[in-house]
């Protein structure tokens, strides 16, 4: 089996991917026998959070890129390099990264738009029958990525789910240990931290979710 891209957006829940999501999902794969490789964005993002105090950093600026080489130890490549015959199926773990540094769903809301980079790799796989999986709030993007009736989760927050459902998703309630699974688009979803509260619940959900994005992988 070919490995598997996993797309970052920076390190750190608030301005970033969240850490625990990312390495979680390294694991999973790592316990199910799959290699992996990291990619990010090389640009700017969006602002700095300070995580101690939760207090945007003025003036402070990171490169996306930089950050997300943190979480991959240093073996990571930018998006840019991402291509696609050479990967079975792409994941995308969540944190605030994910709508601040992905697309601007943060700041944006329902008419967010996903970054080119972002929609271009995103659409190939599944242009090219390859299976894709979302954490978190990044399930957020995919009626702007996959459009009108695509199936996917945030978990139960109804402000968010509306957003969703507002931007032409099918939005499904799920519990942070299951998957929601679009078997039309190939891809799969879970809340991990939007409902997760501890480690070990996002764990479940993650793992569900890459044992389900590897055996569509197998088929």
């Amino acid at each position: 089996m070919k490995p598997i891209a996993v797309i970052l957006s920076g390190c750190g829940v608030f301005d970033g991917s969240e850490i625990h999501e990312s390495v979680l999902t390294l694991l999973s794969l790592s316990r199910a026998g799959v290699a992996y490789q990291c990619f990010a964005p090389d640009r700017d993002q969006r602002h700095v959070v300070n995580h101690l105090t939760g207090e945007v950093a003025e003036g402070e600026q990171r490169n996306i890129l930089v950050e997300s080489a943190r979480i991959a130890r240093g073996e990571i490549q930018p998006l840019s390099a991402l291509v696609v015959d050479d990967f079975a199926a792409v994941i995308l773990p969540g944190g605030f990264g994910a709508a601040k540094n992905l697309c601007d769903f943060a700041v944006a809301g329902a008419g967010c738009e996903v970054e080119e980079d972002v929609m271009a790799s995103c659409r190939a796989f599944t242009a090219a029958g390859k299976p894709s999986g979302f954490l978190c709030i990044a399930p957020i993007m995919l009626p702007k990525l996959y459009g009108e009736g695509v199936k996917g989760t945030i978990g139960t927050d109804a402000g968010t789910a509306e957003a969703f459902t507002q931007m032409g998703g099918a939005h499904q309630d799920c519990l942070v240990t299951d998957i929601v699974v679009d078997e039309v688009h190939q891809v799969v979803s879970s809340p991990a931290y939007m409902l997760a509260g501890n480690i070990a619940e996002a764990a479940e959900g993650i793992d569900k979710l890459v044992q389900q994005v590897v055996a569509m992988c197998q088929r």
